[in-house]
């Protein structure tokens, strides 16, 4: 049978739309490759949020290119946001890209796939151009990502709980490309995770572009709680279930209803990520940010008060046009304040048809870079400083499997998102216990399973 390779970029909810066009190839009998120069299918999953990860996918498949030359047979393909942001152009320049695929469209990628190996194999002369591109609108597409290819003692999984986003953000493609808010049924939810959990899985992610708004135009409220905490209730009554994670939420959707659902449901792991993106009250609301810092440092305050030890990261851009010195100076003190577990630093970036493109006052790449070095430091200072407070503390873990960086041991992720590498055995995947932290390197943990 043909096999498939597929290259990701981006973010969470990628990788999940990943594993459902390799599910869908799966069970159709094809193999995935080891690398891609072994595949028939080439297929790259693309993110479209910042310019670095266009160009990274374009740089990719055009060194490709070399494997068309040799094999004229295989089938290459654009996957996920780029895909949908520019659609037919993207066969411009790439002769030997054959698919373009949008983000509404995963599920239809292996009858795609099918189609052009027949028409390769049969070798049309009266076709001698086999492309196909599919970026349209699908009325219930949320509900397609739904299907797992679980691997041997695979303990995490993700599950997507809606599709799109509403917000507007002036600096962000992703309304473009994602749609607008499109939500699941909480018993589809549900049943997806209960599978997931009679195969082992003992920990879920829950995925939405603003997880937190999850429901909010179809789902009616009950007694006070949003569709969001109706979700992370049911979700948590499943037994078997060890650990609740969920990812990007929103400053906006958390409310009184959320913050209570911290205290109250212990099996939501103690970590939450909450984008800032900026620490200046101007520059929010020219990104179309419907909170200022105050609120913001509100917001921290009130999550590590329903939640003894919890773990805070967050997303910050500098750079945004219109950015000056006073305006980093208050993003750089607020994120000196709050002390964030961790943080990613992001330069704006430029993105076609979005409002910040064309505002005033761009600010210099350079500039732009000395403010992102500067931010990387505080940063990583205070992650540094929350890693060394847990130096000779025993935490639970769930193993993982081998670490990225030492496959003669093992790696395992705190509650709070801190990764642990340890020496362990091989039964030691997939299961839950506590570790002695011995000692802190960057943000990496190292230490000991405790007898």
């Amino acid at each position: 049978m043909p096999k498939f390779f597929i290259k990701t970029y981006g973010c969470q909810m990628n990788e999940r739309d990943s594993e459902q066009v390799a599910h869908s190839l799966i069970a159709r009998g094809y193999e995935r490759a080891a690398h891609e120069t072994e595949a028939d299918i080439v297929l790259l999953n693309t993110c479209s949020v910042r310019d670095m990860a266009d160009q990274k996918a374009l740089g990719k498949m055009g060194m490709l290119g070399q494997i068309a030359k040799r094999r004229p047979e295989v089938v290459f393909g654009f996957l996920g946001c780029m895909a949908q942001a520019q659609g037919k152009a993207l066969f411009a320049g790439l002769p030997h890209v054959d698919l373009v695929v949008g983000t509404q469209k995963f599920h239809r990628v292996a009858d795609y796939v099918e189609e052009l190996l027949e028409k390769k194999r049969a070798r049309r002369m009266d076709d001698p151009r086999f492309s196909i591109c599919d970026t349209g609108e699908e009325t219930g597409s949320e509900e397609t990502i739904c299907d797992h290819e679980l691997k041997s003692q695979q303990a995490t999984a993700f599950v997507s709980i809606m599709q799109g986003c509403n917000m507007h953000c002036t600096f962000c493609i992703v309304p473009r490309t994602r749609g607008p808010e499109r939500s699941r049924s909480i018993e589809e939810v549900v049943r997806e995770v209960r599978e997931l959990v009679a195969h082992d899985v003992k920990e879920v992610t829950l995925l939405g572009q603003i997880v937190n708004l999850f429901g909010r135009h179809d789902i009616p409220k009950v007694n006070g709680k949003s569709p969001f905490v109706q979700l992370l209730e049911a979700v948590h009554e499943i037994n078997g279930l060890e650990r609740l994670r969920f990812t990007s939420p929103h400053p906006i959707g958390f409310r009184d209803d959320l913050i209570q659902a911290l205290a109250d449901l212990p099996k939501i792991a103690e970590h939450v990520h909450l984008p800032l993106q900026s620490g200046s009250n101007r520059i929010l609301k020219a990104m179309h940010r419907p909170y200022t810092a105050e609120k913001y440092r509100l917001l921290v305050d009130r999550i590590r008060q329903a939640r003894d030890e919890i773990a805070i990261t967050t997303d910050v851009i500098v750079g945004f046009p219109g950015e000056d010195e006073e305006d980093y100076a208050q993003t750089r003190d607020l994120v000196e304040e709050i002390q964030f577990d961790n943080a990613f630093i992001f330069r704006y970036s430029t993105r076609r048809d979005t409002p910040a493109a064309t505002m005033a006052g761009q600010v210099d790449e350079q500039v732009k870079e000395r403010r992102n070095q500067d931010l990387l430091n505080v940063v990583d200072a205070s992650a540094r400083r929350a890693n060394k407070r847990l130096v000779g503390r025993d935490v639970e873990i769930l193993c993982e499997g081998p670490s990225r960086t030492n496959a003669a041991r093992l790696m395992g992720r705190t509650r709070t998102n801190k990764i642990v590498v340890f020496e362990g055995k091989p039964e030691h995947v997939g299961e839950i216990f506590e570790v002695t932290v011995k000692r802190s390197n960057g943000f990496s943990l190292y230490g000991r399973p405790v007898v």
